[in-house]
């Protein structure tokens, strides 16, 4: 079967404002492929292994490709994403000139060929992310989390995803209530989960985000402890005044909320995670790359947050703030 293939040569920075907005135009998958040069820092802190081979993609910069059927009027869609791309730059992301490609290609060039670089990975010392289609011997010790990202979610693997699971690693205690805004695939819930909450609500404003994390709960057993709902934390908040515990699977307050999503966005809904959260509670947010870590840092401080921790990958950090 033939399909569209839209190519997005742009910036790491803008991959997920522009993957959103390629999918939400029809896509029936989307691939995201950085730099992967021999300059590329890559963290081995915890035996991770890279096996998938170097690319020539200049340090910073991405590839997103988006697959369309055949009866998609692509000159409309390209019209409709460089429109919303240019937008960008009201939020000030850099999203490096972009160049766009459209060609037709064959589904068995790409539906599966990126499961091949997807092997289970150990990114915190009790977390390790393994695909459902591959075996793993865990140790003792290990807490694995079995994910099916399907084509239009990564794979859990990014800087951004892992700064966060460490994070939660650390600052999560046995019998927590959790709120992940953004879920996406859910990772970050079933690590959670795993981690010793007591409950998780996930939230996604995309249904099929909501359906991807609702997926990957089943696939982990965690159907009991994690609850998926399609919207934001100013949504929970109104449901919380309408909705009981149980229908919610969290009480509010709660002790943690964890947001991966980019900068511009995080700095919106402060006062609402600050509303959410317990006294002595934190957040954890990533999805910051390093030159918007003072816009994030000044919107929490603002809100009466302490910022109690920071973690850096790359050009990305995961900033750990506290509820006096």
């Amino acid at each position: 079967m033939l399909w569209h293939e839209l190519t997005v040569h742009t910036t790491e920075e803008a991959i997920e404002m522009i993957t959103n907005f390629v999918h939400e135009l029809g896509a029936g998958g989307v691939s995201i492929e950085e730099s992967g040069t021999l300059n590329k820092e890559r963290d081995t802190s915890f035996g991770q292994l890279y096996e998938m081979p170097l690319n020539d993609i200049p340090e910073g910069r991405a590839v997103i490709k988006g697959y369309f059927s055949l009866d998609n009027d692509m000159e409309t869609i390209l019209n409709h994403l460089k429109g919303s791309v240019e937008q960008l730059q009201e939020f000030d992301i850099d999203t490096g000139n972009p160049i766009y490609e459209v060609k037709e290609v064959d589904d068995e060039d790409w539906a599966n060929a990126w499961k091949q670089y997807f092997k289970p990975i150990r990114v915190s010392e009790r977390l390790t992310i393994k695909p459902t289609w591959e075996t793993y011997a865990a140790s003792p010790e290990e807490l694995i989390l079995e994910l099916d990202p399907g084509m239009a979610f990564g794979t859990g693997t990014h800087a951004t995803t892992a700064l966060c699971l460490r994070a939660l690693e650390k600052y999560i205690q046995p019998g927590d209530d959790v709120i992940d805004v953004g879920t996406g695939s859910g990772i970050l819930s079933i690590a959670a989960a795993k981690l010793g909450a007591k409950h998780v609500l996930a939230v996604d404003l995309d249904p099929v985000a909501v359906l991807s994390a609702q997926d990957n709960t089943k696939l982990n057993g965690l159907d009991s402890q994690i609850t998926v709902k399609l919207s934001d934390l100013l949504g929970v908040l109104k449901a919380n005044e309408t909705e009981s515990a149980t229908q919610l699977g969290v009480k509010l307050p709660v002790q943690v909320v964890v947001a991966n999503i980019l900068a511009e966005i995080i700095v919106l809904f402060v006062g609402d995670v600050y509303e959410v959260l317990q006294s002595g509670g934190y957040y954890v947010t990533s999805g910051i790359i390093t030159r918007k870590e003072a816009d994030v840092e000044q919107a929490l401080v603002a809100a009466n947050f302490t910022i109690v921790d920071k973690s850096y990958e790359s050009d990305w950090v995961v900033i750990v703030a506290r509820k006096p």
